[in-house]
């Protein structure tokens, strides 16, 4: 499309362009070509600069933002160069200088389109590239969800295998699991810590694969020699999980899940803050799990017993903010990750609400004095 208020220009350029096989309309204003434009699409708009109404410069800028796909050519005269620059400047291809030479218009009229042409080509690889990220962003997240439900099923094998190991502590992975991941809710853990600990604490005793079944199954008290077998657990877990890839983070709950808070535990001695958050929260579930789940050498405790054993050693076995964290947990809470893992509806007068009215006598081993058998009470 020409635009230009002078008849004879946009003649002369009709008939040049059309000889060489352009289809071309003319329009005398800025006013005429925006109208025309809003009915029919064009390649290439070549407009005066100086037009009553609407000016070259204003209808560009028109152009430039609501018909991005239309290379634009001004006019001007022989005093007016700048004026020209200035519009390249502001998105014109090029400046057509009067009296026109046909066959610089042609040269200027063929970069334009060329030009035009390579950045629609740009644009449709941007758009297709940015479908194609699109669409393998989706495919990516499909498979990290697969692989991360693979993941999760290698976990329930792992703790299934333990469970078959060592029937008498069945259901522990789970429980303790479901207790850690309540209390770094509590705590305010982030989605990525709440994963790391789900599953450095379903896995923690995975080091026992490789303690003898004459020290694992041992009846009666272990001997000097034969807790510090029981005790390489945690290394032998660490040095198994710390080398699969995706459990890799969670390998420190595995190493630590021993330590106490106030430096007496093992393997590192680690104390208060410099055992990792996971494994101090680990620490109180666990023993949480250890009171309240009967064993062939004693009864449950009574959850309020277990409560009151877990405040009592706060400080020095457990992070006393974990601790707080525990007790702000209300206790139908235990009650129903503890049914829920049995598969059971909750019934009258469940453990955690019991409060020591009903239910067996408690034969308290308290947290702080794990006796044998140590392969219940020591993961």
């Amino acid at each position: 499309m020409i635009v230009d208020d002078e008849a004879s220009v946009c003649t002369l350029l009709s008939a040049k362009l059309s000889s060489e096989g352009f289809g071309c309309r003319s329009c005398s204003s800025g006013e005429k070509a925006l109208a025309l434009m809003q009915r029919e699409s064009f390649d290439l708009i070549i407009s005066d600069l100086h037009m009553p109404g609407i000016s070259g410069q204003e209808l560009l800028k028109t152009v430039r933002k609501d018909y991005p796909g239309s290379a634009f050519l001004v006019i001007t005269g022989e005093g007016d160069v700048q004026v020209g620059i200035n519009a390249m400047k502001q998105g014109a291809a090029d400046y057509l200088m009067k009296p026109f030479q046909l066959e610089t218009v042609m040269a200027s009229v063929g970069r334009a389109l060329e030009k035009k042409r390579l950045e629609r080509e740009l644009e449709d690889y941007r758009q297709n590239l940015e479908q194609m990220v699109e669409q393998r962003t989706k495919q990516l997240r499909t498979a990290m969800r697969r692989i991360e439900g693979t993941y999760d099923e290698t976990l329930q094998a792992l703790g299934g295998a333990l469970d078959l190991r060592n029937p008498a502590t069945a259901g522990h992975c789970q429980r303790v699991n479901r207790y850690c991941l309540e209390l770094a809710k509590a705590l305010h853990c982030s989605a990525e810590q709440l994963k790391q600990i789900a599953r450095g604490s379903y896995l923690h005793d995975i080091g026992k694969i490789g303690i003898p079944d004459g020290i694992l199954f041992k009846e009666s008290k272990l001997t000097a020699e034969e807790t510090e077998v029981m005790q390489t657990h945690v290394r032998i877990g660490y040095d198994l999980v710390s080398r699969i890839a995706f459990l890799a983070p969670a390998a420190e709950i595995v190493l630590t899940h021993q330590e106490r808070y106030d430096g007496t535990g093992y393997p590192q001695g680690l104390v208060g803050e410099e055992i990792p958050l996971g494994a101090r929260i680990f620490a109180v579930a666990d023993a949480l799990d250890a009171m309240t789940s009967e064993r062939p050498y004693r009864r449950a405790m009574p959850f309020h017993v277990a409560r009151a054993e877990i405040v009592r050693v706060s400080g020095r076995q457990f992070d006393p903010e974990v601790v707080r964290a525990f007790l702000a947990i209300p206790g139908e809470v235990w009650d129903n990750i503890l049914f829920d893992v049995a598969g059971l509806r909750p019934i009258a007068c469940p453990i955690a609400s019991a409060q020591g009215l009903e239910g067996p006598a408690a034969s308290a081993i308290p947290v702080h004095d794990r006796r044998a058998p140590q392969r219940h009470e020591a993961g």
